[in-house]
């Protein structure tokens, strides 16, 4: 988090253990987890009337509900959410299997080697990237 709010764009070493010599996929995907909660972070809070609720606190007043404002309804869902860590009450995950973050992390890295499906990359930006390997192979005499 200090990195990224020090202004970096890279945080490097997602997925290493023992500086480097082991990458795990688990850890790569607790890592990008965390990342993807450092970059919300650091993109700020937007502060507004309507983030802020203005209206809906002048309607619904101090001791009021704000659960079944349709203001609530509309930004709850961008707070920010894991897809890894549980957050569910306790009796509710151990219901479920219980879980840590390590074991659902490999259960997201198997899912993720078993089912994922690339996107191709249009044939315009493949013949690009192409040339320009083969620009630099031939200025630096790669494959002569």
């Amino acid at each position: 988090m200090l990195t990224a709010l020090a202004g970096s764009n890279l945080i490097y070493g997602a997925g290493m253990l023992e500086l480097g010599i082991t990458y795990d996929y688990a850890q790569m995907v607790m890592d990008n987890e965390m990342a993807r909660m450092i970059k919300k972070a650091v993109c700020g809070i937007s502060v507004s009337d309507e983030t802020l609720a203005i209206d809906v606190i002048k309607e619904v007043g101090t001791a009021g509900n704000f659960i079944g404002q349709e203001h609530t309804f509309k930004h709850m869902r961008s707070q920010s959410k894991s897809n890894v860590i549980d957050r569910r009450m306790r009796d509710v995950w151990l219901a479920d299997g219980g879980k840590d973050f390590s074991e659902r992390a490999y259960d997201v890295a198997r899912s993720i080697l078993e089912d994922y499906k690339p996107e191709h990359l249009p044939e315009s930006v493949q013949a690009e990237l192409r040339a320009i390997v083969e620009e630099t192979e031939k200025e630096y005499g790669v494959n002569s």
